[in-house]
């Protein structure tokens, strides 16, 4: 069987693993005969259960500096990581 990859991005409320996970998002490479997520809640509640569920960390976030006056500025979450696994298809 050939091999598919999947991508899971979590946004967490901080940029430590441990940390709540307050979005995210599941890219299928596998066409749906791999293994899926729920959908409607986050699938972990953390980024560090998904690495202890087989996730296979890819990216983790830059710190991002602070600066005074800029904590109402809308942007994208800065605590996004990305994972991802191997599955047969």
């Amino acid at each position: 069987m050939a091999m598919r990859q999947q991508v899971l991005y979590l946004w967490l409320a901080e940029g430590a693993l441990d940390t709540e996970t307050i979005g995210w998002a599941f890219h299928d490479g596998s066409s749906g005969k791999g293994p899926q997520l729920p959908e409607g809640e986050p699938p972990y509640p953390t980024g560090l259960a998904a690495l202890e569920d087989g996730w296979c960390l890819f990216q983790s976030p830059a710190p991002h500096p602070l600066y005074p006056g800029t904590e109402y500025d809308v942007s994208y979450p800065a605590n996004e990581f990305v994972f991802e696994r191997r599955v047969d298809s």
